[in-house]
């Protein structure tokens, strides 16, 4: 079912302390921001920092709609982008560039979805020292295979790579639970209907939560550590209609998990750190109300909240024009800057009520 949405209006802010870090010839920031709502529950201010940089599935577009939906929730938020360092526009195809990294310091929660980047030090270094830390960390899609040391291979933070030896298999195993391992359903032919456990009925993140559809394909997944709970499981779609049947076959049998949460005991007697991986995640995919709902209430999850979560999850409306673009290589919209994300896609006709949404 579709329904219609009212459009939602923010401001944005630059903090004091971050001013320098401003691009030069008068450009407005290079982030987006969502201010703090310290008196809104749950989220009560605190700083979620979410990163978008990938070339295929539209995490520019992805992360700023993520943001809104948490900063409903009474987050502050922080959008980081792949960027043309001389023109300040977003650039998916920007390995290297990713401004603002340093906002990560003092986050509560970071969401990634970051594919194949290679960032200076300067860059990586927060995003390491945060996840180090043993805070919580949500993955999307190609996170599993965020980064990738192409060019320089004795980099400082190289093990991090999807393909690490000496850390093996880098960011993505070691703290997602998986690395890149391949593309289980047919891309651009094979949808994904991604089911929830039913042996996970109980867990927080899944109140609410019913089957959702995606146009991105099952990721292969080749074994989850043992401190991971599979929430959702991937069934291959025939074709790319929600309407069209699962797949018959091997490949359904048994379905890959699309979706798991992970506690890493620390080994220094601190709180486990909590982790959420979605392998779904292309932009279209999260038309689907119960993908978002998911990722919300993994949220409250993450933070160690479970009991703020409601019986019947977050509410996970879509509240601005909201017209993802269909995954590719080479199919980002060009031109456009971080605050031009604020209301919604920038390439879209400004009216009173949103776009569709599946429901």
């Amino acid at each position: 079912m579709f329904a219609l949405a009212p459009l939602l209006l923010a401001t944005t802010a630059l903090p004091a302390q971050l001013e320098g870090n401003a691009p030069p010839g008068g450009l407005e920031t290079p982030w987006l921001h969502y201010p703090n709502n310290a008196g809104q529950a749950p989220g009560k201010g605190r700083r979620v920092v979410l990163i978008a940089g990938d070339e295929e599935y539209r995490s520019e577009e992805v992360q700023p709609m993520l943001a809104r939906q948490l900063h409903a929730l009474g987050f502050e938020c922080y959008v980081l982008f792949s960027q043309n360092p001389e023109t300040g526009e977003v650039d998916p195809n920007q390995l290297h560039h990713i401004p603002g990294t340093e906002l990560i310091a003092n986050a509560d929660l970071l969401v990634i979805q970051l594919r194949f980047r290679e960032l200076p030090e300067a860059q990586m270094k927060p995003i390491v020292d945060y996840i180090e830390a043993g805070k919580p960390v949500i993955g999307i899609r190609t996170s599993t295979h965020a980064f990738h040391y192409k060019k320089n291979r004795k980099d400082r933070y190289a093990h991090w790579d999807f393909r690490a030896q000496d850390w093996k298999d880098g960011f993505g195993r070691q703290i997602l639970g998986e690395t890149w391992i391949s593309h289980h359903g047919n891309h651009g032919s094979q949808a994904t209907r991604a089911l929830p456990h039913p042996m996970q009925a109980h867990h927080p993140a899944l109140r609410g939560v019913g089957p959702a559809f995606g146009p991105s394909d099952v990721y292969g997944v080749r074994e989850l550590p043992g401190d991971a709970t599979v929430l959702l499981e991937g069934q291959v779609v025939s074709g790319m209609s929600p309407d069209d049947p699962a797949l018959e076959g091997k490949k359904n049998s048994p379905m890959m998990p699309v979706a798991w949460v992970r506690e890493i005991l620390r080994d220094d007697g601190r709180p486990s750190q909590r982790v959420f991986t979605t392998t779904m995640g292309t932009a279209d995919d999260w038309t689907d109300v119960d993908l978002r709902r998911l990722l919300l209430n993994a949220s409250l999850w993450c933070l160690g909240e479970a009991d703020v979560i409601p019986r019947e999850g977050f509410p996970a409306t879509l509240t601005e024009n909201w017209h993802p673009t269909p995954f590719g290589f080479n199919g980002a919209r060009t031109g456009y800057r971080p605050e031009d994300y604020r209301q919604g896609s920038p390439w879209a006709k400004r009216v009173t009520a949103g776009s569709a949404t599946r429901e």
